[in-house]
């Protein structure tokens, strides 16, 4: 065979190579769109199957693997702990985990992990993969959010548990020399989390001023400071009150601002007087 005939003949090979190649994306392309149009009518278990079509047709099809994570995660209920419910929980996070392998910065996988551990109570993993997040994306201030949450959750249940082994509810208060030692306790225990949740709360309400969940938290870890953690100090009790009830106070201002917008937005510019005695009071879809 002259040189020719084998440059023709690899040619041949290439076409065919390239040909079938091509055919398999557009088929994986398919699966997605049939797999998407499952997911948006909550048929989880058709959609599941076509996004694994689509990985496995086109390995390098990002968003369909995050669309098989956001299915798995989907199916997972919190606080069921059964086998099922447990797998689909690890299923969502090892598909994630597969998108971070090419792509260490996909932001939604990051979010993704961290918001099925903080489902499951691994309050650790959570905060880990949130901070991750946050390095990827230091403006987002839903992420400074939920770290802040985990902090506060983290704290709750160890006061919870310590008190409830002593006889006391979780919002009893510690305070006199009686209590110091369980006070140290959970100053030791708990008061990194609660100094870190407090700056966390914060920079997610300077990057989203009217941020009123993120002010409810603040609100409660204030609380849990005041509760907790300062058994020989009643002026620095009533201090971190006040600004719990500040805090609250605020996260209430904010909702009853957002229902009005709301309502204004709802009837054309007309906003209806409220009766006196009324007070105003996370999983996306992967883009392609």
């Amino acid at each position: 065979m002259n040189n020719s005939a084998r440059l023709m003949s690899a040619l041949a090979v290439a076409i065919l190579v390239l040909g079938s190649a091509g055919c398999s994306k557009l088929r994986a392309r398919d699966q997605l769109n049939k797999g998407v149009q499952a997911y948006r009518s909550a048929q989880y278990e058709s959609a599941i199957e076509h996004f694994k079509n689509a990985v496995d047709l086109d390995s390098d099809l990002k968003v369909a693997k995050l669309y098989l994570a956001t299915a798995y995660a989907q199916q997972y209920v919190p606080g069921v702990d059964t086998p099922d419910n447990v797998r689909n929980a690890q299923l969502a996070i090892d598909e994630y985990k597969r998108v971070l392998e090419n792509d260490p910065k996909s932001v939604n996988s990051l979010k993704g992990i961290a918001f099925l551990y903080m489902q499951q109570k691994k309050f650790d993993e959570a905060r880990e993969y949130y901070k991750k997040a946050i390095d990827v994306d230091p403006n987002d201030p839903e992420i400074y959010y939920s770290v802040g949450v985990i902090d506060w959750s983290q704290a709750y249940k160890d006061a919870a548990d310590l008190k409830a082994a002593n006889g006391m509810k979780v919002d009893d208060e510690l305070k006199g020399k009686a209590s110091q030692k369980w006070c140290d306790q959970l100053k030791e225990k708990s008061g990194p989390a609660l100094e870190e949740g407090t700056k966390m709360l914060q920079t997610a309400i300077d990057k989203r001023q009217d941020y009123d969940d993120a002010m409810a938290y603040l609100n409660l870890i204030y609380r849990r400071k005041a509760n907790d953690l300062n058994c020989d100090d009643a002026q620095a009790r009533a201090d971190l009150k006040k600004q719990a009830d500040d805090w609250s106070e605020k996260a209430m201002t904010a909702r009853k601002k957002k229902a009005e917008e709301a309502a204004k937005k709802n009837q054309g510019g007309i906003v209806l007087d409220q009766p006196q005695n009324q007070q105003g009071g996370g999983q996306s879809q992967p883009k392609k």
